[in-house]
């Protein structure tokens, strides 16, 4: 059996809606993927990628950074082994393996977008008062909303300082994904690397190792 989560019809579940969160902390999430409707393992977010949920009692929007995805068996007593078969032979020959797996992805927080006023949206780049509660929703995070998150760039600092996570790798994929969603905006990314720039101005490996993996 599937590890048991909330399940809803895909007609009536936003395409966005990728996960719930399953565990919780000041200043990350883990997030187990909803199962998909047909015999096929649920898409793991990218590295890097920008995902959202709910501190219900606030009204926050809690942004973060996905750093780590795995897919396991559902308990820790049967091990996944090689079968050599495909997918498809999978799905024909071996459908229960489908139902025995999960899969999870850990995401640091970078900031929070309160309850709109008067359709005035405001973000801010640091750690909310309190991240999403157990069995929220997880949500890829639209391109408009990324793009006006990240007209400030106080995220990168709050990026910085996640323990745990490859971080260079992690802010560069994080960048990356940004320039494209902003069309090539050469402006943005030269802005992002003079930021970069100060916050690791007495870290001159750390900074290089960053600017060589913004391949672009």
């Amino acid at each position: 059996m599937r590890l048991p989560l909330p399940q809803f019809e895909r007609s009536d579940r936003s395409s966005d809606h990728i996960g719930e969160v399953i565990e919780t902390s000041t200043t990350e999430f883990l997030a187990q993927c909803l199962e998909p409707d047909d015999l096929s393992f649920p898409v793991m977010p990218p590295f890097g990628s920008w995902i959202k949920s709910l501190d219900e009692e606030s009204g926050n929007q809690v942004y973060a950074v996905v750093y780590h995805a795995t897919t396991m068996p559902i308990d820790s007593i049967h091990r996944a082994r090689a079968l050599g078969l495909s997918l498809q032979d999978l799905r024909e020959q071996q459908p229960q393996i489908f139902a025995m797996l999960k899969t999870e992805f850990r995401s640091a927080i970078i900031g929070f977008e309160p309850p709109a006023i008067a359709a005035t949206r405001h973000f801010y780049q640091y750690l909310p008062p309190r991240p999403p509660q157990i069995h929220q929703a997880v949500y890829r995070c639209q391109p408009a909303a990324i793009i006006a998150f990240t007209e400030q760039l106080d995220f990168l600092r709050t990026l910085l300082q996640v323990n745990g996570a490859p971080i260079e790798a992690l802010t560069a994929a994080a960048i990356r994904e940004v320039y494209q969603l902003r069309q090539a905006d050469r402006n943005w990314l030269i802005k992002a690397g003079r930021t970069l720039s100060l916050l690791l101005k007495d870290d001159y490996d750390r900074l290089k190792i960053i600017l060589s993996q913004i391949h672009l």
